[in-house]
């Protein structure tokens, strides 16, 4: 029995690497799977095992910057992040980790008593400069990129609500404080700040390169509202944005199960809707994350789709599903709580896992 067992792990492993493992059916993938998409292989070596026994929290944030070495974020300076044991014969990564292109850990930093808590989303922009946040904290920052702070938008530990505290109502207002921010955007033509500021309110505000308030647009959805697909209306979790090349603000309504697209001035455009990973499954996926690919025009759209732990492959000025990969599960290529993506300069992706997968997985693209 060990040997059969032996032979069949040794047949999925040479299937991963081989580029043959596709966890859908073929009646999923019938009617998804256009010519024109790219196919992704996962690559179950990357990346190489971390130093020094470091054990990692949830994973926060996934990106990449100009050298192609890639940047995660996570949580082990939240307290109940790692486990008793895992604090006992480990010791917590730091929050901010690079790895090569390889897979090798060349940098680490962040002090855990300045980093947002509930550490979310890390986003290089046009100068290279690293931006974080956090889903339990009131902070948006912006570091260079070896890890000195040099902008704080709002004041850690107070909230956008009526008493300041976590817990009081949310305001959706301030324009100094926010209530647990979660991505990042900043226009390369004037260095505007864009943040989804989503966790606690629901809005997308708008500072200038200084961190001075400028605008915003968003409000709580009702279930009417956004079951009609009305814009400008969030239901729940405002949980990413992505500023496009040709101006548009593709914005995650996660609880709404859509994108909305807008103007930078929040004028709402239309809606994007994503399928179920299953056809006997009811309403729509759940977009947690949106990338754009890197040609010009951004073709395609990636979105990471959390309640169906797929990522799924749009057309971007369509919003035409094209392909899909993943699955629930913990073994390489599948996800549990697919959170976010980043790609190099390859086209590859990296992908992270928060909660109960707190890891991040590399997938290799695959020209058709």
């Amino acid at each position: 029995m060990k040997t059969g067992r032996h032979v069949c792990t040794l047949a999925i492993i040479t299937a991963i690497v081989a580029g043959m493992w596709n966890p859908f059916s073929r009646d999923l993938l019938r009617g998804q799977v256009s010519p024109t998409s790219i196919n992704f292989q996962v690559d179950p070596f990357w990346p190489k095992p971390l130093p020094s026994d470091w054990v990692t929290g949830n994973v926060g944030g996934t990106c990449v910057d100009a050298n192609d070495h890639v940047i995660i974020v996570n949580r082990t300076a939240d307290p109940n992040n790692l486990t008793a044991q895992e604090k006992e014969v480990g010791r917590p990564a730091p929050p901010v980790i690079e790895f090569d292109p390889e897979g090798n850990v060349v940098n680490s930093w962040g002090d855990p008593q300045v980093v947002p808590s509930g550490i979310h989303d890390c986003y290089f922009d046009y100068e290279g400069n690293l931006w974080i946040g956090g889903n339990a904290d009131a902070i948006a920052q912006k570091y260079s990129h070896d890890g000195k702070l040099l902008l704080q938008i709002g004041t850690k530990g107070k909230f956008d609500t009526s008493d300041g505290t976590e817990k009081g109502t949310a305001l959706n207002a301030s324009h100094t404080l926010l209530n647990k921010p979660s991505s990042f955007a900043v226009d390369p033509a004037n260095g505007d700040v864009y943040i989804t500021d989503g966790y606690g309110n629901r809005r997308v505000v708008v500072f200038d390169r200084n961190g001075n308030y400028l605008r915003q647009f968003g409000r709580q959805a009702t279930k009417a509202e956004s079951e009609a697909g009305m814009g400008g209306v969030f239901l729940g979790i405002v949980h990413c944005l992505v500023l496009a090349n040709d101006g548009l603000l593709y914005v995650a309504d996660r609880d709404g199960k859509r994108i909305q697209v807008f103007d930078k001035m929040g004028n709402f455009k239309k809606n994007i809707f994503i399928k179920r990973r299953r056809a006997d499954l009811p309403g729509n996926g759940s977009p947690w994350w949106i990338l754009f690919s890197r040609d010009k025009a951004q073709k395609y759209m990636y979105v990471a789709d959390g309640l169906n732990e797929v990522i799924w492959t749009l057309d971007r000025e369509s919003g035409q599903t094209l392909s899909g990969f993943g699955r629930l599960g913990h073994m390489a290529g599948e996800f549990t709580f697919l959170h976010t993506i980043a790609m190099n300069s390859k086209g590859d992706l990296f992908i992270g896992e928060t909660v109960g997968g707190r890891r991040v997985q590399k997938f290799k693209a695959l020209a058709n």
